[in-house]
């Protein structure tokens, strides 16, 4: 999806695709593609003549007799060095007349890749970081009682036991909440259709709207959480904790902040959740959201929270630049996360 002018700004991409009969060749470069050994790629493009974003299935390798098959038309440029993710190759990719395949309404290129592409993969990394964080907690747990300082267990020591112990939490709501979202994803019947639909039953569109956003704050929460979680069970092992040959902590963390940058930076996301409660609010209140996302929390909680963002969405979080709007805009971003939390914990407390 990713072209240098456009990162996360799609409307922006120049990638053409030329009709070839009912299909397509595409013409143009893209800067960014994730798994770049695969078999089939998903790719956005502007059809000739049009301003408008579309989809497209495209095969690695053209079809016909498997030994005689051709690259289809495009090479890879480059390999991207990253800073995780390292075993999957993120490649410069540029399309010399690659036979494609549209998929989707065409004008809706853009809903089709967001709403079911990476709304799927934001879900991944989701539970992907709490299995960071499980393992994390796991690791230091181990380590504490098994390493020794000055005659004493490193557990033994408050300040660690400290950090052990919200290591332990962070992990425990993380991993709560990611069950409890994939729970929803999968009670809903094909829950990742691009857009929420008018004639849809209200209750369905309060449910598909729910999962939407858990999905949003879940991937910029949860990578948030995790990067500050990692960095503390590595102070648990202090100099083993950044040896590559003694622990996998670095190469988990190196991953964390690299889910946290991919599939939607933090500011894009922030900004997408206040518009899509923004467009809703004729038929779905910010009250009636906040007692939905948080049922069985504890009234209060749902009290203040239903307040905060009732005046947060009439702050110019979104406006121009100005004292006003940036203290608006970290008060989002903060809220955010805590209403994350909240939900985290009260997903928690449901096994518990």
């Amino acid at each position: 999806m990713t072209e240098i002018q456009g990162g996360s700004d799609l409307p922006a991409n120049l990638l053409e695709a030329v009709p070839d009969g009912k299909y397509y060749r595409l013409y143009g470069n893209k800067f960014f593609c994730s798994a770049a050994h695969a078999d089939y790629s998903v790719v956005t493009a502007k059809i000739s003549g049009s301003n408008k974003v579309s989809t497209f299935i495209v095969p690695s390798w053209l079809p016909g007799d498997k030994e005689k098959e051709k690259r289809n038309g495009y090479e890879i440029n480059r390999i991207k060095w990253k800073l995780g993710t390292c075993e999957l190759p993120t490649g410069e990719i540029q399309y010399n007349g690659a036979l494609a395949y549209p998929i989707g309404p065409k004008d809706k290129g853009i809903a089709v890749a967001v709403g079911i592409v990476l709304a799927l993969s934001r879900l991944e990394i989701g539970i992907a970081c709490a299995g960071f964080m499980l393992r994390a907690s796991r690791e230091a747990n181990l380590y504490s009682d098994f390493r020794t300082v000055f005659g004493k267990k490193v557990k033994e020591y408050p300040l660690a036991a400290s950090k052990l112990k919200r290591i332990e939490n962070a992990a425990q709501r993380t991993t709560a909440a990611a069950f409890k979202i994939y729970d929803l994803f999968l009670r809903l019947e094909k829950p990742l259709n691009p857009g929420i639909h008018s004639d849809q039953p209200i209750e369905i569109r309060k449910q598909l709207f729910n999962l939407r956003e858990l999905v949003l704050l879940q991937k910029i929460c949860a990578t948030n959480e995790g990067a500050e979680i990692l960095r503390e069970a590595i102070s648990v092992f202090a100099g083993h904790g950044v040896m590559e040959e003694f622990s996998s902590l670095p190469r988990i963390f190196r991953d964390v902040v690299v889910n946290e940058q991919w599939e939607g930076p933090r500011n894009l996301l922030l900004t997408q959740i206040y518009r899509d409660l923004q467009r809703v609010s004729d038929w779905y209140s910010p009250e009636d959201f906040v007692s939905s996302v948080l049922k069985g929390a504890p009234k209060e909680t749902v009290r203040q929270f239903s307040t905060e963002l009732q005046d947060l969405l009439q702050r110019p979080v979104l406006g121009e630049v100005s004292e006003a709007s940036i203290e608006a805009a970290v008060e989002w971003d903060q809220f955010c996360d805590q209403f994350f939390k909240a939900y985290q914990e009260a997903a928690l407390a449901e096994i518990e």
